[in-house]
């Protein structure tokens, strides 16, 4: 009789029921479990986990992977589990049952593109929600300063936070709603990660391989350093095999299933506007062959032409000639974390922003490369209100960050709308 199956769990030990609730619909499968009670202890109960366990596969959070990434051994299968939008819904309306308003709110770890379509689906004014999106290198201290900083600026009675540690140090300065990931989400990676198990063990699956080209630029060494920093620290990739090739490119070999999952089914590929938010054109291509080497050779081919293209996008070729694309760089927002802009913390309050704000605005200003934008245009790429565009326009205005450039007249009836020329980056710059 063939061996059962043994995924290891990592969890917080206040954590373990729901994981223990998800994982009881699986059978034929032993769980060997890693828990911890502070963040500290994360590495060496991976640690011991790894040591003591003959694993199949591991199913974690953002955190834990996080804090341990370079003790995985690379052949593990990896799934790492997050809050879903449904868990931040279910949340608020956990707060709206106790009574409170929906906003002011200050919410961590969910990207600002889940908090966007979860406030719209509950018609809440995004810009009275702040947000500090996961940022692997952050501590908790800085997350619990985002919060400080957020309920003194707006008098938020709640937050909503996925890290554990966050009510303990704010110590009752203000209510904690965990918006921990639900036993229905975790039971739904679980689940993947299992059948990715099997067929491994069946040697029945797929494999690909993807190739990132960073686009011409000045500094190529740099972008490519970067471009594999982000994908490292993309927790989809958590089970690819990532390294550097040549100058301009980085290749990524995984599971086919892999690669579908992040381009949604071969659509787009939202990384590649991570990437271009973070200053690096890049373009990709992915290949599906019977040899690794031909997966290679096809995603190479799939990247030049890409490469073709105007826009930064990624094609698939793979080796019965069917050819996808091409994919665009879609459905990620603007998140940018302030610990890489330098002198933010201090500029933002001095104009009176959060840091995550100004830090998404400075990516706007880099994206426009010098082009003027009317207060709806800036709205619409923060995704709040035409009236919270106008008002923020007014407040960078007041602080000289954003200065009038004329007007435009868009359409031939109505008034003509005022522009302005962002000027966030300048402000950085050191005197």
């Amino acid at each position: 009789m063939p061996s059962a199956m043994v995924i290891g769990l990592v969890c917080h030990s206040g954590h373990r029921p729901r994981f223990e609730q998800a994982a009881r619909t699986l059978t034929g499968v032993s769980f060997a479990w890693a828990t911890y009670d502070r963040e500290e202890q994360i590495r060496e109960r991976i640690t011991g986990l790894l040591r003591d366990q003959s694993l199949d596969g591991l199913l974690l959070g953002l955190v834990p992977y996080a804090r341990s990434r370079d003790l995985l051994p690379p052949d593990l299968p990896v799934t790492v589990t997050r809050s879903a939008a449904l868990d931040l819904a279910l949340v608020w309306s956990r707060a709206r049952g106790n009574g409170w308003p929906a906003t002011p709110v200050s919410i961590d770890t969910f990207t600002r593109e889940t908090v966007d379509e979860v406030a719209t689906a509950l018609d809440l004014d995004p810009a009275a929600i702040a947000c500090l999106p996961f940022d692997p290198d952050q501590p908790i201290a800085d997350v619990v300063a985002f919060h400080r900083e957020q309920i003194a600026a707006t008098g938020a009675s709640y937050v909503i936070s996925v890290r554990t540690g966050v009510a303990a140090a704010l110590d009752g300065q203000v209510a904690v709603l965990n918006a921990l990931a639900t036993p229905g989400t975790i039971r739904a990676d679980l689940h993947e990660l299992a059948l990715r198990v099997r067929n491994k063990k069946a040697d029945g699956q797929r494999f690909a391989a993807g190739v990132f080209l960073v686009a011409a630029s000045s500094d190529l060494d740099r972008a490519r350093v970067g471009l594999q920093h982000l994908l490292l620290n993309t927790p989809e990739f958590a089970d690819a095999w990532i390294d550097n090739r040549g100058r301009r490119g980085v290749v990524v070999f995984a599971h086919a299933a892999l690669f579908e999952t992040v381009t949604h089914q071969w659509v787009g590929l939202p990384v590649l506007a991570e990437a271009r938010t973070l200053g690096i054109r890049a373009v990709a291509g992915f290949g599906i062959g019977a040899s690794a080497r031909l997966c290679v050779t096809l995603a190479e081919r799939a990247a030049a032409r890409a490469e073709q293209d105007a826009d930064p996008g990624a094609y698939l070729i793979s080796d019965n000639g069917m050819v996808i694309g091409p994919m665009g760089a879609s459905g990620v927002p603007l998140t940018y974390t302030y610990q890489e802009h330098g002198g933010i913390e201090a500029l933002a309050g001095r104009v009176g922003l959060s840091p995550a704000t100004l830090s998404r605005l400075a990516a706007i200003e880099r994206h426009l490369e010098g082009r003027p934008v009317s207060p709806s245009e800036l709205a619409r790429s923060l995704g709040i209100t035409d009236p919270s565009g106008r008002r923020l326009i007014r407040k960078l205005s007041s602080s000289r960050l954003a200065i009038d450039d004329g007007s435009s007249q868009v359409h031939r009836k109505g008034r003509p709308t005022r522009m302005y020329r962002l000027a966030i980056t300048t402000a950085l710059e050191p005197s």
